[in-house]
């Protein structure tokens, strides 16, 4: 069975998809959220972040060849800025770390 046969992986790609275009829309309204409004989003960003990273380790590590073309393909993408995946994640805890202290 192939990488994206799995009826589980299926299942956390749309399910990632989905929650970051909700998080996306969501967030055009930060700037008018109440501060508990914003603790809340930023951990629901960091918890999707944290999926988003187990989720792409799961391509790196997979010996499926259709896995390793999409790895290669976002890496190409992200490539395109400049960066590479680890960059894009430490960027991406840079602003919610930012996003953090300007709570406090």
């Amino acid at each position: 069975m192939g990488f994206f046969d799995s009826e589980i992986v299926q299942q956390e790609a749309r399910s990632l998809f989905q929650d970051y275009q909700s998080l996306m829309e969501l967030g055009a309204g930060y700037g008018k959220f109440d501060r508990e409004g914003k603790k809340l989003f930023i951990e629901k960003m960091e918890e999707m972040m944290d999926r988003y990273r187990i989720f792409m380790k799961r391509f790196e590590l997979s010996d499926d060849f259709m896995a390793q073309m999409t790895m290669k393909q976002l890496q190409t993408q992200i490539g395109n800025f400049g960066i590479t995946p680890q960059q894009m994640f430490d960027q991406m805890n840079m602003t919610l770390e930012r996003m953090k202290s300007e709570l406090k």
